[in-house]
């Protein structure tokens, strides 16, 4: 994409536009490129535009009294950040950092306001995409009150997992975990440490049900993990 002529093309959200439609309202956002590790958004900003990931990757984080990191979600290509703000016009609710070079396209709030005015199926996907936030953050609270460290990364592998072609029986009861995340990035988004993280993996392997590859984790007995997180549960 050219950085003289940027566009929305990528975003999700936006795909119900008319390529027209998008291109207008590319003309009314702000963009701006980031390098991997530098700060977009500030948790203690007052700023409330709405922004859309054009390139790259970010990380929504926060950290706590004694600056430890908690990873929330990484954003991808295509999809956005910041709608908290943007609807109510409260503070920022956590910083965000581009995880590699990055461009956002950040759009004022008014102009978000217009937008899911204009068009009910852009409302609709917002209420979904919060509607999903809820119902994660609920799991992980009682993830985090129910679970212990080991089953909390059994539980974490599980949300990352991506489950091979249900056409493909051979490969029914495997997932795939790719790009594979850092340990220090599970440890984090858990509340445990890096040496817990590599125990459990090592552990896992061990029993045959992860495979680590070159780029990719490979879980290959999904049932099996799924029962080790529910017997905890209960």
């Amino acid at each position: 994409m050219s950085e003289s002529h940027p566009c929305l093309d990528r975003i999700e959200l936006l795909s119900s536009l008319s390529p027209a439609e998008r291109a207008t309202l590319a003309r009314h956002c702000k963009w701006r490129r980031f390098e991997q590790g530098e700060q977009i958004v500030d948790r203690a900003s007052d700023t409330q535009d709405l922004c859309f990931v054009v390139e790259g990757r970010v990380r929504i984080v926060n950290h706590s009294l004694n600056g430890r990191e908690i990873s929330f979600d990484d954003v991808e290509v295509g999809g956005f950040f910041g709608e908290l703000s943007a609807i109510d016009g409260g503070p920022r609710s956590a910083t965000v950092v581009a995880e590699a070079s990055t461009q956002v396209a950040f759009l004022a709030p008014r102009r978000f306001e217009e937008l899911i005015q204009a068009n009910p199926k852009i409302g609709l996907a917002v209420m979904r995409r919060l509607a999903g936030m809820v119902r994660r953050s609920t799991e992980r609270i009682m993830d985090l009150s129910t679970l212990g460290a080991n089953n909390r990364v059994h539980a974490e592998l599980l949300r990352l997992a991506r489950p091979a072609d249900p056409r493909d029986r051979a490969k029914a009861n495997t997932a795939t975990i790719s790009p594979i995340p850092l340990h220090a990035d599970i440890a984090s988004r858990v509340s445990t440490t890096r040496e817990t993280v590599a125990r459990v993996l090592n552990d896992l392997a061990r029993d045959g049900i992860l495979e680590r590859g070159e780029s990719v984790l490979s879980i290959l007995d999904m049932r099996k993990l799924h029962r080790m997180v529910e017997e905890v549960r209960g």
